[in-house]
């Protein structure tokens, strides 16, 4: 007999309107607990509350942007390419994380420049622990919606979506399955409580990239591992023996390694 929790619960907030929905209660709120640590950091560094409205800005947008255009070019490009104006139906669903990630770099490197004036790495490091619970609530908000769900299986934890529709047999299909939202959830609050100790309790930000890299290798390893789990989103995902989830984690987890070892490095040189 297979012990599984019979997930029910609806993504509408009020039953009948799409809007407004769980995953973006979730989704903003975990924008809001970001806003409030990075926050505090800047008031620890007096850095201005002008300064951080903007960061706000900056952030929100290439979140939101980078996510869906990943996701749509990423993901589903032979869908969009005949459908372009559902680009813009953001809230149908379909954000990718590898996306947001390119984007949110790319906006931290302008910010930094143009803003604060400091380098790349001040502003990474320092955004690390508000992105990783950004990325939780995301998650959750996944949960809620019955997406980007795992393999059938007959793990007791397992929950049968019922509302999770299975395109390849063009009806709703129930069977238990790995919560594999949930994994990445907890990957990633555990994450964010780390990059928390790290800066405050032993004060890494001291160390210039080392805060930034521990988070990119760790939630793409995270991210990596559980694709296992993860249903394909993608037809070439049912054809490779790694998924694009975790093609496009490799080179962030690449990435982490080298700045958390180039660092060390620089702190050992100084020393």
């Amino acid at each position: 007999m297979i012990l599984a929790i019979n997930w029910t619960v609806s993504s509408e907030i009020i039953d009948g309107w799409r809007t407004p929905n769980w995953y973006g209660l979730l989704f903003v709120s975990g924008l809001i607990i970001g806003y409030f640590v990075i926050k505090r950091m800047f008031q620890k560094e007096n850095i201005s509350n002008e300064s951080l409205d903007k960061l706000v800005m900056y952030t929100v947008l290439a979140t939101i942007i980078g996510a869906r255009l990943g996701h749509v070019f990423f993901y589903d490009w032979a869908h969009y390419s005949k459908h372009p104006i559902e680009i813009f139906m953001v809230w149908k669903g379909g954000l990718a994380s590898h996306g947001a990630a390119i984007a949110i770099l790319i906006s931290l490197y302008l910010y930094s420049k143009l803003v604060v004036k400091k380098p790349i790495l001040w502003i990474l490091d320092r955004m690390a622990a508000p992105i990783a619970i950004g990325a939780t609530f995301i998650r959750f908000g996944n949960l809620m919606n019955h997406e980007i769900v795992g393999h059938v299986t007959n793990v007791p934890w397992a929950f049968k979506f019922t509302l999770y529709f299975n395109e390849s047999i063009g009806n709703y299909d129930p069977s238990p399955r790995h919560p594999t939202q949930l994994y990445e959830a907890l990957s990633y609050l555990l994450l964010f409580g780390l990059l928390l100790f790290l800066f405050w309790k032993r004060e890494l930000w001291k160390k210039p990239g080392f805060i930034f890299g521990t988070f990119l290798t760790l939630l793409f390893t995270a991210r990596f591992f559980i694709e296992y789990f993860k249903e394909g989103q993608t037809d070439r995902d049912f054809q490779l023996a790694i998924n694009t989830g975790q093609i496009l984690s490799i080179p962030f987890i690449i990435a982490g390694i080298l700045l958390v070892v180039r660092s060390v490095k620089k702190q050992a040189i100084q020393e």
